[in-house]
């Protein structure tokens, strides 16, 4: 079988002849066999005394560790003095170095996420603190959609601390933080933001009737009695009730819209909901919520 026929003969270009290739003696061929796989080889064309043909030194060269594979070589396969085993210790151990990378990226992220969930999450109820506020709520005012935001305060939530101790609240918050988080949506934001206040964010436009419903849906289920060591608690729940639209309004605008009319819910008689209205700055007083 003829050369030209076995190998497809990549550089130089434009050989179709064996008088060509012997032409270009001492010069380094790049090739690849015709049959599958197709392997890359290098080469070097050396003629034979008397004209009687030539010597093709055949190497791997940077394919050899496809032709690892393709054929399945081992250390036996090449010369003691092959500097190709040399390079092929150094590929392994490059890609172990990068396994071993890739392994320790992987962790460093797995812990930079648990020390950021970590750092938005209230120990205590296992939802969102103040600080994820602080994110989340200007990136739903920018994302220019339509949100709510409920602001809720329990009612006689200081009597059950000083007279049963703070267990008994804190028990009291932590059923108060499964009701919120069974009440809502998944994608919604359940927040803790201090004490015995909760912050609830709404993306998208929800109807008024809805948040109504819902409102008085979570103030019917706080208003049950919470039964801690054999006792029964009762508390209440006030919310103030605010909407926006579209970018550019202040985070801090929108948590004081909510809580002024958590202030007219106190006003009113507590264990109620009440939307935020321009009249409420006028008219809120300042008060400690409880």
């Amino acid at each position: 079988m003829r050369f030209l026929e076995v190998f497809d003969l990549q550089r130089p270009r434009n050989i179709t002849t064996m008088q060509q290739v012997l032409a270009i003696n001492a010069l380094k061929l790049h090739m690849k066999f015709r049959d599958r796989p197709r392997t890359t080889l290098q080469g070097i064309v050396v003629d034979m005394p008397q004209g009687d043909g030539a010597i093709i030194n055949l190497s791997f060269g940077i394919s050899i560790l496809d032709a690892v594979g393709d054929y399945k070589l081992t250390s036996s396969d090449f010369a003691a003095t092959d500097m190709a085993i040399e390079m092929l210790y150094l590929v392994e151990a490059k890609s172990a170095a990068m396994e071993a990378s890739r392994t320790l990226n992987h962790r460093l992220q797995t812990a930079k996420i648990a020390a950021e969930e970590q750092a938005f999450t209230d120990t205590l109820t296992g939802l969102k603190n103040r600080r994820a506020v602080d994110h989340v709520l200007p990136r739903v005012i920018e994302a220019g959609r339509g949100f709510a935001l409920m602001q809720l305060d329990l009612d006689f939530f200081k009597p059950v601390n000083d007279s049963m101790g703070h267990a008994a609240g804190d028990y009291v918050l932590q059923q108060v933080a499964k009701i919120l988080t069974e009440e809502t949506r998944q994608d919604d934001d359940v927040v803790r933001i201090g004490g015995d206040e909760f912050v609830l964010i709404f993306q998208g436009d929800i109807p008024k009737e809805k948040l109504i419903t819902l409102a008085e849906r979570i103030i019917t289920r706080i208003k049950e009695p919470i039964t801690f060591q054999g006792k029964a608690i009762q508390v209440s729940a006030s919310i103030g009730i605010t909407t926006g639209r579209g970018r550019g309004a202040a985070p801090e605008h929108i948590l004081n819209e909510a809580d002024l009319a958590l202030y007219a819910c106190k006003d009113n008689g507590r264990g109620q909901f009440a939307f935020f209205t321009p009249s409420m700055k006028r008219t809120a007083p300042h008060q400690v919520l409880g």
